[in-house]
């Protein structure tokens, strides 16, 4: 049985939890880019599991990063609005 590398997991982790957590989504994300990517690089030099899991992190983690900046973009937009009493 192949042993599944560590870094991947933690991406795929790092990536689910970007796109739920409000505020350190960003930073979350972030993470799981930088550990999908040690991860990948990893696993073609230890020939270890987890390619698909670090792929998943990956997108997970791209997906968050947009949703979090947008979710930024619409508050500043909504205050905006509030404060100059439109």
């Amino acid at each position: 049985m192949e042993q599944t590398n560590t870094q991947s997991i933690v991406s795929l982790t790092l990536g689910i939890l970007s796109i739920m957590v409000p505020g350190l989504g960003i930073l979350l994300g972030i993470g799981g880019i930088i550990t999908a990517n040690i991860s990948m690089k990893q696993i073609s030099v230890t020939e270890e599991g987890g390619k698909g899991l670090a792929i998943s992190g990956m997108i997970c983690s791209i997906v968050g990063i947009i949703v979090q900046g947008f979710s930024i973009l619409i508050w500043i937009f909504f205050f905006g609005l509030a404060f100059l009493g439109a």
